[in-house]
């Protein structure tokens, strides 16, 4: 079974805040991100946080609205990291190396990313605010 990433996790690789990646995923579906019901945490897979990467890029550098950027993302990600619009537009992006980065990047997002506990929190027998 591939790894899965949490959405703390995705959000530091690619240096957003955790709220950007939150919101994108309520609001759109990104290939590769396994969502279910309401209360179980999203599980993102290598495939998916590619997709994201390549989303959080083309809405901060080009200033595209997320719907389109998703578009375009899976287009780039179909297409060998190009993409062809009409009257002669065409991006690329050397998609093995952008990867390959996110990766190096997502290795130390691991580490560093928050653990999401599980369960009851422990109860406070202390009666104090902490």
């Amino acid at each position: 079974m591939p790894r899965a990433y949490t959405v703390a996790t995705a959000a530091l690789a690619l240096n957003v805040p955790t709220k950007w990646v939150d919101n994108i995923l309520s609001h759109h579906k990104v290939k590769g991100i396994q969502q279910e019901r309401q209360g179980v945490a999203r599980r993102l897979s290598v495939e998916g946080l590619v997709a994201l990467a390549l989303v959080a890029l083309l809405v901060h550098e080009l200033e595209l609205p997320a719907a389109n950027a998703i578009n375009v993302a899976k287009e780039m990600i179909d297409h060998d990291g190009r993409y062809s619009a009409g009257q002669g537009l065409a991006m690329k992006i050397d998609l093995p190396a952008f990867q390959t980065g996110l990766l190096e990047r997502l290795e130390r997002a691991v580490e560093i990313a928050p653990t999401p506990r599980r369960g009851r929190p422990p109860v406070n027998k202390t009666g104090r605010l902490d």
